[in-house]
């Protein structure tokens, strides 16, 4: 996501043809060689006959991809004399190439234009993409990037800008109305998990669910990114590029990301790396929501490399061959059974073993579980609620709770500058204000269920953003008691989890 700059040098020292590429390219970059060559001759230009050597510098750098064909097709053609020595100094190329000369899709356009934003001469500089890649940069600086489809414009281009103006990426509006039928209000029953779905939607909350099959813990999650409100510009341009990097299409403008991953994914596939720097699901969920169902059954090693990205909002890899950091802000929620039947402690027809229910309970750590505010019990829908549901949903209910959403993070937001899920541990006390009640309660709770540090600072978020969406100033006795109510994996026995 750094995207360091390279300069493509071409030399043309004469001798027996041949086409040489140095500067510790990897395969997709060597590559590059019969693509440019195929594009230029294609694209009706002149290919040098003798001998062609080109650099890419720094040397040390290890190259990958096919992000270096335009710049490539460029340099050999200036080195030529088919474009102005001076046409190519002020823009930048990335791109790459087709056998005929199209410019196709390329991964980092917009993190590529984002460093050329943050270099000293960006007033000067210009970033020409493929004309694909417009819609992923139109979350980034405008100004700076020109848009092509084709190499014969871009060489058109640099020979006369005046008579041949390249494209300009327009940005898109963002969505103003959440998608229809994902509110709150189609979901029957379900009081207590829908409270705890506004309460972790308002102030970023952790959300875990934990309750038999077919109770709604799914859809239920699949609910929380309509409540969530648009992002900002800065926070929309860090997802976008997030996604430039992995080479996805972004969510829609503005709206936060959701990820759901099969809990057959790898250590790679969740926290990112492998073969090249990509980002994991956890950083695609920047900002956004991160879903992981039937949680136990995710791999214990995998679900234990989530504990810092939880605390730090990013994750940093160190590879043989790399060293990346990506950001992973996002917010957690989990659905799990009590049980690998599901049925523990909600009939006697559970054929599981108390050692069974051990075993399936402990693949989920207690520092993770501690890092998780709201841990919340889905009973099984009742049967005369069920059967006797109108069929369809108004869309009201979901547009008050994101307005009310919406409101509690600008409390949030013009008191501490962050959600209270973010506030560090002396923050939290002062924006809490507990008066001496609130602080007998939470000592007692605190020595009774045996609450960490974390778990203690965590119970206090908790019932800011209660109080927020109350509207209260300080945080009352019943906004630290309903806190303390949502902590119930603390307890002994707590949703129903202690082992019979």
């Amino acid at each position: 996501m750094d995207s360091p700059r390279v300069t493509v040098e071409t030399h043309l020292p004469g001798g027996l043809p041949g086409f040489t590429l140095v500067g510790l390219p990897e395969t997709a970059v060597r590559e590059a060689r019969d693509r440019v060559k195929s594009a230029i001759q294609n694209c009706g230009f002149d290919f040098p006959r003798g001998k062609v050597v080109v650099n890419l510098a720094p040397a040390e750098l290890a190259k990958e991809g096919a992000r270096f064909d335009l710049a490539i097709a460029i340099s050999v053609l200036r080195a030529t004399g088919q474009l102005p020595a001076r046409a190519s100094r002020r823009y930048e190329f990335i791109g790459e190439l087709g056998l005929f000369g199209e410019l196709r899709a390329t991964r980092g356009c917009l993190c590529a234009a984002l460093a050329v934003q943050r270099e000293p001469d960006a007033a000067d500089t210009r970033l020409i993409i493929p004309a694909v890649n417009a819609a992923e940069t139109c979350a980034g600086p405008e100004n700076l990037l020109l848009t092509a489809r084709h190499l014969t414009e871009v060489v058109a281009f640099l020979r006369d800008p005046a008579a041949h103006p390249l494209g300009v990426p327009t940005t898109q509006a963002p969505a103003d109305v959440p998608p229809a039928g994902l509110g709150l209000d189609d979901v029957l029953g379900q009081h207590g998990a829908k409270r705890a779905l506004l309460i972790a939607a308002a102030g970023g909350h952790h959300l875990l669910m934990v309750g038999p099959p077919g109770t709604g813990k799914t859809m239920l999650a699949r609910r929380l990114s309509g409540l969530l409100p648009d992002l900002e510009r800065g926070s929309a341009m860090e997802v976008a590029a997030v996604y430039s990097a992995a080479g996805l299409p972004a969510p829609p403008a503005g709206r936060p990301p959701c990820r759901d991953p099969h809990h057959s994914a790898s250590a790679p596939a969740m926290v990112g790396g492998g073969r090249q720097a990509l980002p994991g699901e956890i950083s695609l969920a920047h900002r956004g929501v991160l879903f992981l169902d039937e949680l136990p059954h995710f791999k214990p090693s995998v679900l234990d490399l989530l504990r810092e990205p939880l605390e730090s909002g990013e994750i940093s890899l160190a590879r043989a061959g790399y060293r990346s950091t990506f950001p992973a802000r996002f917010q957690l929620v989990a659905a799990m059974n009590p049980c690998p039947a599901g049925r523990h402690c909600t009939d006697h027809s559970c054929r599981c073993s108390p050692d069974q229910v051990r075993r399936y309970q402990g693949r989920v750590s207690g520092p993770l579980l501690d890092r998780i505010d709201l841990h919340v019990a889905v009973p099984p829908v009742p049967r005369h609620l069920l059967l006797g549901a109108l069929p369809g949903a108004s869309v009201g209910g979901a547009l008050e709770a994101r307005q009310l959403v919406t409101q509690a993070r600008a409390v949030q937001a013009e008191r501490q500058g962050c959600l209270n899920a973010e506030v560090t541990g002396t923050a939290v006390l002062q924006a809490a204000r507990l008066d001496a009640a609130g602080r007998r309660l939470l000592e007692r709770a605190t020595e009774r269920y045996v609450l960490s540090a974390r778990g203690a600072h965590r119970v206090l978020r908790t019932a800011r953003t209660i109080a927020d969406l109350d509207g209260a100033g300080a945080v009352a006795t019943s906004h630290l008691s309903e806190a303390l109510s949502f902590r119930a994996l603390d307890w002994d026995g707590g949703l129903g989890m202690a082992a019979r």
